[in-house]
């Protein structure tokens, strides 16, 4: 079972429990469908203010946080308004915590066009790089004790173009220069695997704390980082995909039929129908509980088990497709799709933590979509147990007025709210003057973040 996460998932939402108990002022920024921040919440942290430039995102999330104001819009215009709503609230007290997770399609290593890591015009074309721009605006008049941001890896080390003298420098260092004078930085890069997430997601986190705040001298004198220590011995990880899924316990489906890819009374959980063509055949000759690849098939669908190399699209003896990802050509031949055969069309590994869940997380193409042991894609509904969501999360009438799509696309760009909860842990404790289950300064995670962060502007690629 994944560790303290189902007590933490059966929580009441924010603002609904305990009122007399003294909690933390926060404000989020790019709050997406605020599942991230419930981990916060979970914690200790109230959320006053939610911003979100996606309506539809911010009231899922204000669903899901009562008593919370929403502001909604791009950042770059409504900053001044998220000011103004928390010093208008009745939280008047310094804000304890800012948390912001901008965009991060930009630099993710699944857009096509991001360019190289060291190419600075290409970083700077995406204007969604240049967004920590409004985080440093707001930190700067909020003054929170705090700030957390969280993005993906190449967040650290990815070029754009300095927008004032036109220097290369990386998202996060250009962030750290805009508030250095105030903030003291604490960078991290880990695998929220290492956290009991049943995914292996790599993310970046830098955290910044009030240069003279008492908590960077009780960091400094115990040799600790303000982030929680890991629950994996590098060994055995805390929690497989099996296992996740196991716990779960939902509904087999099957993508062949409308009726086999649903549950009935549970619209989470449906995935895409394929009927019983190519794409279906070819995921079913994957074996089940392999994370195998449909690159691997050797079979045909007239013929059976035939003898062919790793680049043949067609069978020998029959002339027809293999079931492998194939196009056929206008003349009527066949061709391997073009793409990557490391990891497309091909069933996510039972025995470690599941792959990334991405916003494609519908689409069999993509990178390990597949389900370990069924012939689909993963549901929605499996999509954020993995990214740990709780099990009261409230979508209202998203999945109906919206679609599975854009419930997908929330789900893949949530922080995954365990972790959230564990570091919201870790800093009301260090708060408190304990440095109990903290990590080090020389964990690793510490380590492989400050050298993303060297290797910003001279040219050089960074390490994994």
């Amino acid at each position: 079972m994944i560790p303290n996460v189902r007590a933490s998932r059966n929580a009441p939402k924010t603002g609904r429990e305990d009122k007399e108990k003294p909690t933390l002022s926060a404000v989020s920024l790019f709050s997406n469908c605020g599942a991230g921040d419930l981990g916060f919440a979970k914690a200790g942290f109230r959320f006053t203010v939610l911003a979100e430039i996606d309506r539809r995102r911010l009231d899922v999330a204000l669903l899901n946080h009562c008593d919370t104001q929403g502001v909604v819009g791009d950042l770059r215009e409504t900053w001044p308004d998220v000011v103004k709503t928390y010093q208008g609230s009745a939280t008047s007290e310094v804000l304890t915590l800012l948390s912001a997770c901008p965009p991060c399609q930009g630099m993710s290593s699944a857009s096509g066009r991001r360019g190289s890591e060291n190419d600075p015009v290409a970083g700077s074309r995406d204007k969604r790089n240049l967004l920590v721009e409004v985080v440093a605006e707001v930190t700067n008049v909020l003054d929170p004790r705090i700030l957390v941001v969280e993005n993906v890896r190449a967040f650290l080390s990815k070029l754009v173009l300095h927008p004032k003298d036109n220097r290369p420098v990386s998202a996060a260092a250009l962030l750290i220069e805009l508030v250095q004078e105030k903030y003291e930085v604490f960078p991290f890069l880990t695998d929220l695997a290492d956290y009991g997430v049943p995914q292996r997601r790599i993310r970046a986190f830098l955290t910044f704390i009030r240069r003279g705040d008492v908590m960077v001298e009780t960091l400094r004198n115990a040799e600790k980082v303000p982030y929680p220590a890991s629950c994996y011995d590098g060994e055995e990880y805390a929690v497989t995909l099996a296992q996740a899924l196991k716990d779960l316990g939902a509904q087999t489906l099957d993508a062949r039929s409308e009726s086999e890819a649903r549950e009935e009374g549970q619209p989470m959980h449906s995935v895409p129908v394929w009927g019983d063509g190519h794409q279906y055949q070819m995921v079913a000759a994957i074996p089940p509980g392999s994370g195998g690849r449909a690159w691997q098939n050797s079979c045909c669908n007239q013929c059976g088990d035939v003898s062919v190399g790793t680049d043949d699209a067609t069978c020998p003896e029959c002339g027809g497709p293999l079931l492998r990802p194939v196009v056929q050509e206008a003349d009527g031949s066949y061709r391997l799709v073009k793409g990557f055969r490391s990891s497309s069309y091909s069933r996510m590994s039972p025995n470690t933590p599941a792959a990334t869940i991405t916003t494609a997380s519908g689409h069999v193409g993509s990178d390990l979509t597949i389900h370990p042991y069924e012939n689909r894609v993963l549901s929605p509904l499996e999509c954020a147990y993995l990214q740990t969501f709780p099990e009261d999360f409230e979508w209202g009438t998203a999945l109906e007025k919206w679609g599975s799509t854009l419930v997908r696309t929330m789900i893949g760009e949530a922080v995954p709210p365990r972790f959230t909860e564990l570091h919201g842990q870790a800093l009301i404790n260090l708060m408190a003057g304990s440095v109990m289950n903290l990590a080090g300064q020389d964990d690793p995670r510490v380590g492989k973040a400050e050298e993303r962060l060297a290797h910003r502007g001279n040219g050089r690629e960074p390490s994994a």
